[in-house]
């Protein structure tokens, strides 16, 4: 059975809330996948990425381009709240039909980039900050193929990477990493 949007970023939260959790102070300078992120500003932007796929939910207009400012106060129970948030949105009547956001894509694919986002930004500052991250297998079958569709345009308007090689007995989700230029092996610079 295939499960709502909102059972699967209710899944992609309980993964990605421990991880902003378990980011100590003292690793918010440190370098992430995204090379033009360290670990606050990845974490500033997941949040105000979490806030806008809300109101997405709600077919009201959204600003990315805005710089965000949530890194202070509680923002690790910022973002467990914000995502809560992000789950009840998706989940309210007709949040998944029909079309949303300025580009007007159909409402279901504009959720899975907050998922793929939610996910793949979650391992981002796993590795970032050494910590352990799997994703649950029910959003990575669904971030997979969502992706993969996406990917041309999310490549062409500088979103993703280009595509990193993986061998063939790659994981899925190495899969959806590589797909989105990263490399599922990447580690953080050891200082010598």
């Amino acid at each position: 059975m295939t499960k709502t949007i909102s059972e699967l970023l209710d899944a992609a939260a309980e993964h990605a809330v421990p991880v902003v959790r378990g980011i100590a102070d003292d690793r918010l300078s440190d370098p992430t996948p995204c090379v033009e992120y360290d670990v606050r500003s990845l974490t500033d932007h997941l949040i105000q990425v979490v806030i806008n796929f809300q109101k997405l939910a709600a077919k009201q207009d959204s600003d990315f381009s805005s710089e965000p400012h949530y890194m202070q106060g509680d923002w690790r129970g910022r973002f467990a709240d914000e995502t809560a948030a992000l789950v009840a949105a998706w989940a309210a009547p007709g949040a998944e039909e029909g079309t949303t956001g300025s580009m007007g894509f159909p409402a279901r694919t504009v959720a899975n980039m907050a998922l793929g986002d939610l996910t793949v930004h979650a391992w981002d500052l796993a590795r970032a900050t050494g910590q352990e991250f799997t994703p649950d297998p029910a959003v990575v079958d669904e971030i997979g193929p969502a992706l993969a569709e996406m990917a041309p345009m999310a490549r062409q308007g500088g979103v993703f990477g280009e595509p990193v090689e993986v061998g063939d007995d790659a994981s899925a989700f190495d899969r959806v990493l590589a797909l989105t230029g990263r490399d599922p092996h990447w580690q953080p610079k050891r200082p010598e």
